[in-house]
């Protein structure tokens, strides 16, 4: 079985932006069966956490058992499953027969392995559904202040559908951001501060002066590093409860709990330019009063910038085979579905083990792949 689930050719190959490499037979379907239910994971495949590659075979099989055996998954990774069900397909296996790449169970050791889990609580569906707080075909933003006493519980359950933030068009087109307009508009930005501040000194040759200026860059990217970690855990992730003010949840969720709630949209995965470039001269105001070369500190902090939104994005959507940002991949997956206290850090994990907030990764057996 093995030797043949090997051969079999409908398990799709994917681009980074989750279409499919080639056409297959019921290219549109990829139905798996978990205990009673009946799942079609077609377009999460390329956005599984824990990679496509871990997924093979299962077209068209009971997972059951595989599962099972699996490392458990989290609240929010099972509460993310219920996106993806269907009521029972018209053409089903006609036998319990658990199809793995690993091992083959038959109806009576199926049956033990399903009785013997059944105290998983990891490896349940969970049960309560808390979309019906919010109505989706409306826009979402105004409905944040009425549901702060659930707030906390509805916004770290992820989905996988589209979400409109404002319900006017010129509104809610601010909110969405495409990644190639981030260099677009930061570059030449970058580009001018070294120009000015740099470029005579490059070919005046002063080395002293040239190293100097090196090390205020560099600096502005660790500086840089340390503001995203701040930010991130300090006010990305504020401390929200019941009690917290309408106004408060909307703010974060504006800011961050959107991004939590549908991780997979490509559009909010980039900051916009225009609040970025507000945020950038709020912090550059007071900077430049009390550091020398402050606009060689900035380059370097937007620069820094630059880097970690487009590593966003990629963390997402690509598939890493550099060591690092394969490493960072697998840990920023771990904030979104299962440590959302841990793990602040996307472009590097420096200030959360300076801070002792580092997730620690489990070893592999194998590598994963997300394509």
């Amino acid at each position: 079985m093995a030797k043949q689930m090997e051969k079999s050719s409908n398990f799709p190959k994917y681009r980074a932006d989750g279409q499919s490499t080639f056409k297959e037979k019921n290219d549109d379907k990829f139905i798996v069966k978990y205990r009673k239910n009946f799942y079609d994971i077609k377009k999460f495949i390329v956005k599984h956490p824990g990679g496509v590659n871990t997924l093979k075979g299962l077209n068209n099989s009971d997972m059951t058992s595989r599962f099972i055996k699996a490392h458990p998954h989290s609240d929010a990774a099972m509460y993310l499953m219920k996106e993806y069900h269907i009521t029972k397909p018209t053409q089903l296996l006609t036998t319990k027969t658990c199809k793995s790449n690993d091992y083959n169970i038959k109806d009576a050791q199926y049956e033990k392995l399903i009785v013997s889990s059944m105290e998983d609580s990891n490896n349940n569906i969970i049960d309560e559904n808390v979309e019906h707080l919010v109505d989706w075909s409306r826009a979402m933003l105004p409905q944040i202040g009425k549901i702060c006493k659930q707030y906390e519980q509805w916004v770290h359950k992820p989905v996988d559908r589209s979400l409109r933030l404002f319900g006017p068009w010129y509104l809610e087109m601010c909110t969405k951001t495409a990644w190639w307009v981030v260099p677009i508009f930061w570059l030449p930005v970058i580009g001018a501060l070294i120009y000015n501040e740099m470029w005579d000194v490059l070919f005046g040759g002063n080395v002293l002066k040239i190293l100097s200026l090196l090390f205020y860059f560099l600096l502005g990217i660790l500086f840089w590093t340390f503001l995203e970690y701040v930010l991130h855990r300090y006010l990305f992730h504020m401390s929200i409860n019941k009690r917290s003010h309408p106004l408060l949840c909307s703010f974060h969720f504006m800011i961050h709990g959107l991004h939590h709630k549908v991780p997979f949209d490509s559009m909010r995965l980039v900051f916009p330019p225009l609040p970025g470039a507000i945020l950038a001269i709020i912090i550059y105001a007071p900077l430049s009063m009390i550091v020398p070369q402050p606009r060689v500190i900035l380059a370097g902090a937007l620069f820094g910038y630059l880097c970690y939104d487009m590593m966003h994005y990629y963390l997402h959507y690509g598939n890493p085979s550099n060591r690092l940002l394969y490493h960072m991949k697998r840990y920023h997956y771990q904030h979104h579905f299962a440590h959302q206290n841990l793990g602040f850090g996307i472009s590097t994990p420096l200030w959360d083990t300076i801070f002792n907030t580092r997730i620690h990764l489990r070893k592999l057996r194998f590598r994963l792949k997300w394509k």
